[in-house]
């Protein structure tokens, strides 16, 4: 009969190995989490809309260079110029699940306004080849095409930056970056349209629970933090009738915003035609900000 000293010694043994094991297999539980967290959050899309019927005349295929990128990896854009050449300038970021081609009708109605726009596809949606996205590389991504927005309208007062849903923290995040590096080129002005303040509140209404599910998220999206900082005029929008996004975010955002600052909210709008339903609002609240599209 083994004696207690023993019976212990060989507890603390299996103590350890269990801790080791646990230590060996938490990151890659924590990597296989952070996947799946990163699948729901893009939900990509593969292929074409179904109801993208083809480019309008006038769009460009633009394929973005940077050193950043790697080997395998590349960043496709629409140019679509003005017909105006010293048209306002606006880098379009769209949110997740659709790439362009899910996204045209939205942009045709930016177009419309008098906007000259870029549009990109982050890596891994579209034609824009990579691993699956991250808030790290969306972010990333959004930078690459600021840059090259800036090679083709020079002039900072003619400069936008346009996101909507997950695509507004990702607008955010830029103007964000941008008040902090002044060697990068400036913006005129950020349009957020039906987004959110961070992912751990979206995802908690969503799901409508009351567990802590920020807790473990990787990715966190967090404007609500940002917004304060940015140091150019703010247009947020908001479908009063978005069912999937809330627009008393929208409103928390406006709040956090500093001045000049305006929030358009849009009776009878959903997450996706607000600007539709609203265009001459858009025009209004743009010139009440001092940002003329003509």
């Amino acid at each position: 009969m083994p004696s207690p000293w023993l019976a212990l010694l060989r507890r603390r043994r299996l103590s350890l190995i269990v801790l080791a094991s646990l230590l060996v297999l938490l990151p890659i539980g924590c990597a296989k989490l952070e996947q799946t967290e990163r699948e729901l959050v893009f939900r990509i899309e593969p292929g074409t809309a179904r109801w993208f019927s083809g480019l309008p005349a006038g769009v460009e295929d633009v394929q973005l260079q940077s050193p950043a990128l790697a080997a395998d990896e590349s960043l496709h854009a629409w140019w679509w110029p003005a017909p105006r050449k010293d048209a306002p300038a606006l880098l379009y970021l769209h949110g997740s699940r659709w790439n362009l081609t899910g996204q045209l009708f939205r942009i045709e109605q930016l177009h419309a306004m008098g906007f000259s726009v870029l549009a990109v596809d982050y890596r891994g949606f579209g034609q824009s080849r990579g691993p699956l996205p991250s808030e790290r590389s969306v972010y990333q991504d959004a930078l690459i095409a600021w840059q090259h927005l800036a090679r083709l309208q020079p002039e900072a007062s003619k400069r936008f930056i346009y996101g909507h849903s997950l695509g507004g923290a990702v607008a955010v995040n830029l103007a964000h970056e941008l008040a902090d590096d002044k060697q990068s080129p400036q913006a005129a002005g950020l349009i957020v349209e039906s987004s959110f303040t961070n992912l751990g509140d979206v995802a908690t209404a969503v799901s409508n629970t009351s567990l802590p599910v920020r807790w473990l998220l990787s990715q966190e999206f967090d404007s609500l933090s940002k917004i304060g900082a940015v140091g150019v005029p703010v247009l947020i929008a908001h479908g009063r009738d978005d069912r999937y996004v809330p627009a008393r975010f929208s409103e928390a955002l406006f709040d956090a915003a500093r001045e000049p600052k305006q929030l358009l909210l849009i009776d009878g709008a959903n997450h996706n035609n607000s600007l539709r339903m609203a265009a001459n609002s858009y025009r209004q609240a743009l010139q009440t900000l001092g940002l003329e599209l003509n």
